[in-house]
């Protein structure tokens, strides 16, 4: 019976609302559209901005719309300065919530109506869409999206930033962003170069924290709001990333990720240095890297050649050390930045591997790392030797490994010159590491695989040795030659030896240990000039006569009989008539 009673007042009810809006005793308020997400709802003392349409119960004809004017109504509520109906309609609304208001005469403009647009005890219809919020003991409200694991430290007043934002108005309409403008934010903090909001809620952030700052209109643009873009009394809302932040008083941030064992010199200003290198922002964007052009980075150090930052940082470094440098832009690129790689006022961010370094002062680095025993003979210039090597970067790099032996001649000129220092003075079977500095190496140009610049390290084992002739010769004996001489070199005894002949000679006293060819140089060639310099008459063979004419020849120490000491110890016998000089 109560539920029938009930149902009767209802529908009484709602044909005095319906069909006899006179009798209205407060407002009628449908919530048609409510958003899902609600934070904040009208009270009294609160300000709002508001877009309506005021049309008339009876006949439904607009008499006033913001939409019309095309400027949002912002007003207090709760205070007056509405009529009582709005003042009570608009409480407990939400932003981007939609209602329609109706409002009874005598909470409108009553028996009189106003100014000739609203008649007498008219009921009037508000469409409402709340755009706006605030109060005036609002704050900077701030809210953390996401924050790096570690931070090392958060901003305050003077430092300079760096930062990526949305900027939209409470109902979610986008005003500005920087990312459609693909370039950061860059100011100072606390020195009035942006909002008082906004200035408040940069303090304190994590270099790659992302947070939401809400900023009320009294701290924003306020009552003129900005151009087109902001409406006046507007609250903002800004997510901000911060990607970059430095003090005008910051120096460099060194820190070390490795440093090799036996680290003997560090780098010094005039030293030249070779390293690769990858270079970030301090939000991990990469801006550069030797390593993709897969050339390292050479310069001097401390003399002006790269950013004063890293100038600085590169000193006391290690070959094989690696460090994490910081460098604040007034030590790097400053405001200007470069281009379209570097931003103004970017802090850079540079992981570098200090492969080599030298100086133009670095002679050859000997290492003995195993000697025999017994070491009578000791290689030197004209020496022939036989030898294996591996041949590597500072870093390791492998450039060239031979299991073979190599084959030179001492002071000739075949190897690079640090190589010619590192493998003078050997005993076979010695082993050595020897480092090069480019200067006794391959230079600035560098050779095939090895890098322009680059100090290289060789490990060495000297595994023959033949001992050369005196500068200037091509044959020498062993102890004492054959006395008398022609008769030995007239093998077939017809009392002339061609140049077939005299060929056999010579080869039969090397084979046998007797002489020695210059080691190196074709023994054909040799030979030749050595048979062509005792044929006076170049009749293309060498009688007696010949042999003994260019044997009383004058007494030049050059072309006469003699001993030569050699740096064995050995007795070397230089016959005259089988000699040859090279100059």
């Amino acid at each position: 019976m109560d539920l029938i009673i009930y149902s009767l007042l209802f529908a009484l009810h709602v044909t005095l609302v319906c069909c006899s809006p006179g009798l209205l005793l407060d407002v009628v308020i449908d919530r048609y559209h409510i958003p899902r997400f609600c934070p904040r709802e009208v009270q009294t003392e609160d300000f709002i901005r508001y877009h309506f349409n005021g049309t008339f119960y009876v006949d439904g004809k607009t008499f006033d719309s913001s939409h019309d004017r095309g400027k949002a109504f912002v007003s207090q509520v709760g205070l007056g300065r509405l009529i009582t109906g709005m003042d009570r309609g608009l409480q407990g609304m939400c932003v981007n919530e939609r209602r329609r208001i109706t409002v009874p005469p005598h909470l409108a403009y009553g028996s009189i109506g106003t100014g000739g647009v609203i008649p007498p005890d008219a009921v009037l219809v508000y469409d409402v869409l709340l755009l706006d919020i605030w109060n005036t003991e609002d704050e900077v409200q701030i809210r953390t999206i996401s924050k790096p694991a570690t931070c090392r430290r958060t901003t305050v007043v003077s430092d300079f930033v760096r930062y990526h934002y949305n900027g939209t108005l409470l109902t979610g309409e986008t005003f500005e962003s920087s990312y459609s403008r693909n370039a950061t934010y860059d100011t100072y903090l606390g020195q009035g170069d942006v909002i008082k909001g906004m200035d408040e809620g940069l303090l304190g952030m994590c270099l790659g924290e992302t947070r939401i700052i809400i900023v009320p209109p009294f701290l924003a643009y306020g009552e003129n709001g900005y151009g087109t873009v902001v409406p006046p009394q507007a609250t903002l809302v800004f997510e901000v990333l911060l990607v970059d932040v430095f003090n005008p008083k910051d120096d460099l941030i060194v820190e070390v990720k490795e440093v090799p064992e036996g680290c003997t010199r560090r780098t010094v200003t005039g030293d030249y240095i070779r390293y690769h290198y990858n270079g970030t922002f301090q939000d991990g964007k990469a801006f550069d890297s030797s390593y993709q052009r897969n050339s390292t980075y050479n310069t001097y150090i401390g003399m002006g050649y790269v950013i004063h930052g890293m100038d600085k940082a590169l000193q006391g470094l290690c070959m094989g050390e690696k460090r994490r440098i910081t460098i604040p832009p007034h030590m790097a690129y400053g405001e200007e930045g470069i281009g379209e790689l570097i931003p103004g006022s970017a802090v850079l961010v540079f992981d570098i591997h200090i492969i080599d370094f030298h100086n133009s002062k670095d002679s050859v680095q000997i290492q003995v790392t195993r000697k025999p025993q017994e070491c009578n003979v000791t290689s030197e210039a004209d020496d022939l030797i036989q030898y294996r090597y591996n041949c590597s970067l500072m870093d390791g790099t492998l450039l060239d490994q031979y299991d073979s032996p190599s084959i030179t001649i001492l002071g000739a000129n075949k190897v690079i010159p640090g190589l010619e220092e590192g493998l003078s003075g050997m005993c076979v079977g010695e082993r050595r590491e020897v480092i090069i500095p480019p200067h006794w190496g391959h230079g600035e140009n560098g050779a095939g695989e090895v890098p322009g610049s680059a100090v290289l390290m060789f490990e060495l084992e000297l595994m023959e040795l033949q001992k050369g002739v005196p500068e200037g010769y091509m044959f020498v004996w062993l102890g004492d030659g054959p006395d008398p001489l022609f008769p030995a070199m007239d093998l077939n005894g017809d009392k002339e030896v061609p140049l077939e002949e005299f060929s056999s000679f010579i080869m039969i006293q090397v084979k046998e240990g007797k002489g020695r060819l210059r080691p190196g140089v074709d023994a054909d060639s040799i030979i030749k000039d050595m048979f062509n310099n005792q044929d006076q008459n170049k009749d293309g063979k060498i009688v007696e006569d010949e042999l003994k004419l260019k044997e009383d020849e004058g007494h030049d120490e050059n072309f006469s009989g003699g001993k030569e000491l050699d740096h064995s110890g050995r007795v070397e016998v230089v016959i005259t008539g089988i000699v040859v000089q090279l100059f």
